[in-house]
């Protein structure tokens, strides 16, 4: 959900961007000092190991990429890693360009995925369920429209979790899930969703006043709400999902093991 530092190649049938294109944040930002990259790597090559030590071929994995410790959660942005043949993990992840209502899905080493002004240099993932592990390295290893194919272009930063008209980051890795579980049968957003309804998933609800809303619109071209009901938006309910909602909803699901996490010392 914030901007990439370094250029990635995007995968094949997203949207192409210029390899110079950041996302989630402002272009304005200012590149990463030597320290803060350090750090970035640092936390990617621990990471790794404790990937590998773990055995897991695939795990959903977050980074604390803001402070979000006022709505009570802990992580930002979440991504679908996976250990390739030759050893290295990789990460494919949703990011929008430079601040705007508009994104791609990415493939990228975790040295690109934590080289962020990060808010707080920890790791946090899930392991999935061995059957869903393959499921989801299927959807990976095979061409890369099965792993974009419920991307859509338009962002919104809190897009409504049981919508279709903007998708953030999160959403579309936890889509992307449902149709790698149920791939002859989830051909579309509206199908996934009302897998992960199915399957007990419960977004988070986050309470924003109308001048929070007022100003997160103005403010950001990434910030919509026009694409949640009536009754909740204007009751200050906004249901989105979190790296949190779906790291608590795994185990619950019998889809994962509890979460576990790493912070760089």
């Amino acid at each position: 959900m914030k901007r990439a530092v370094f250029p990635a190649l995007l995968l094949a049938l997203a949207v192409a961007l210029p390899l110079q294109a950041l996302a989630g944040r402002s272009c304005e930002q200012a590149r990463p000092t030597a320290e803060l990259i350090v750090k970035g790597m640092q936390l990617a090559e621990r990471t790794s190991q404790q990937l590998d030590a773990g055995g897991a071929r695939v795990v959903l994995l977050a980074r604390a990429g803001q402070d979000l410790g006022k709505y009570g959660l802990r992580y930002s942005h979440l991504g679908i890693a996976y250990k390739t043949d030759e050893g290295p993990w990789r990460v494919v992840h949703k990011l929008n360009r430079c601040g705007t209502a508009v994104a791609a899905v990415y493939r990228q080493g975790l040295g690109e995925f934590f080289l962020d002004d990060l808010w707080r240099y920890e790791a946090a993932w899930v392991v999935p369920a061995p059957a869903v592990q393959a499921q989801l390295l299927a959807a990976l290893h095979e061409p890369p429209a099965r792993i974009v194919r419920l991307n859509i272009a338009p962002y919104s930063i809190v897009s409504y979790a049981w919508g279709q008209k903007y998708q953030q980051s999160n959403q579309w890795a936890v889509e992307t899930l449902a149709a790698a579980m149920e791939p002859a049968t989830i051909g579309s957003r509206a199908q996934a969703q009302a897998w992960m309804q199915f399957k007990g998933y419960e977004p988070t609800t986050l309470r924003l006043g109308p001048l929070t809303r007022l100003g997160g619109r103005v403010g950001s071209a990434s910030v919509a709400f026009d694409d949640h009901p009536n009754d909740k938006r204007f009751s200050d309910r906004i249901e989105t999902v979190t790296v949190d909602s779906v790291f608590a909803w795994m185990p619950r699901a019998g889809l994962g093991a509890a979460p576990v996490a790493f912070k760089l010392q």
